[in-house]
């Protein structure tokens, strides 16, 4: 909950001893000891609320601070610790049931977050049963999750005070694919473009409404596990695939490149919209039921409309 803006009022009688005489100590007298102790008083409260008013009216930046700065002063994850945790999760997954990852898929991942030269910056499209796992395998990083259940992210914080997770209202339908494909093809050069600032964006697709740090944050890894698109009417990962691709190539610091995680890459919305937007040419390594892509960034002043160098001409080669 958002603390709420407290305000002092200052009573009439008070503004009245004020305006009397047209000075505090009197008519043309020099204000009185007390008087001015009382004004010192006064002011130091004044300025007091005003300082508290605007630490509590910025919850996120609080918050952010102290997060990062635990991140920051967090030991390093012991070698045995990393792999054992890994091993754990492996062996607890459910091959019968494609939401959860295999070993081998999990230890895909891992080796991306265990190869960064600095603490990586992880963002997670989705919360499932490995949520706790990227937060503690990235525990010197920062690892932001994004989903669209705010009953789940409400429960996930309060459970696990510490984690940095937001909701996310997805428009975009698993049955409208083809159609949203053809969509942003024509705003190419407009509101869909490769390289953007998404938090001014109008394309469909693009995912522009998280808080205005995330998009100023150089992400190492971005992990699409979410949202849900096993239905028609489901929302799909079209646009947590759109957006990931924006971010990486749209990075004005940090490394060059991207690693950008696909689950459930055997679908038709997974596999369509990473050809589109995330590329074959960039498509590293498959993994059971995960693609792996590393998309670099581009030269922001040179105009380049196209996600990919040789784009997807037909339904054929996208599928």
């Amino acid at each position: 909950m958002k603390p709420t803006t407290k305000f002092i009022l200052l009573h009439p009688s008070i503004q009245k001893q004020a305006g009397t005489g047209g000075s505090v100590g009197g008519a043309g007298g020099a204000p009185h000891p007390h008087h001015r102790l009382w004004l010192f008083t006064l002011l130091s409260l004044l300025s007091f609320a005003f300082t508290f008013s605007l630490f509590t009216t910025l919850p996120y930046s609080r918050t952010t601070a102290s997060s990062a700065t635990a991140a920051a002063s967090s030991p390093p994850l012991p070698k045995p610790v990393f792999d054992a945790l890994l091993h754990y999760a492996g062996t607890t997954s459910n091959s019968t049931n494609p939401s959860r990852m295999s070993s081998a898929e999990l230890n895909s991942i891992a080796s991306v977050l265990r190869r960064c030269s600095t603490p990586c910056n992880l963002l997670v499209f989705g919360l499932t049963h490995e949520t706790l796992l990227w937060h503690a395998l990235n525990i010197n990083g920062r690892t932001t999750f994004v989903d669209e259940s705010a009953y789940f992210i409400s429960k996930l914080e309060e459970k696990n005070p510490g984690i940095e997770a937001y909701d996310v209202q997805f428009t975009t339908k698993v049955s409208d694919l083809h159609e949203l494909i053809e969509y942003s093809k024509s705003e190419r050069r407009n509101e869909c473009k490769p390289v953007q600032n998404l938090l001014f964006s109008e394309c469909k697709l693009a995912i522009n409404d998280l808080p205005n740090h995330v998009y100023d944050v150089a992400w190492d890894a971005i992990l699409i596990d979410g949202p849900r698109g096993y239905f028609p009417k489901a929302p799909g990962r079209l646009s947590a695939i759109f957006t990931a691709g924006v971010l990486a190539r749209s990075k004005t610091s940090g490394a060059d490149k991207t690693h950008v995680f696909v689950h459930e890459f055997d679908r038709e919305m997974e596999r369509v919209s990473s050809n589109e937007f995330l590329c074959s040419e960039n498509l590293v390594e498959t993994v059971g039921l995960l693609g792996h892509f590393v998309v670099e960034k581009r030269n922001h002043r040179v105009n380049n409309f196209q996600f990919c160098r040789k784009p997807p001409s037909s339904a054929a080669e996208t599928e």
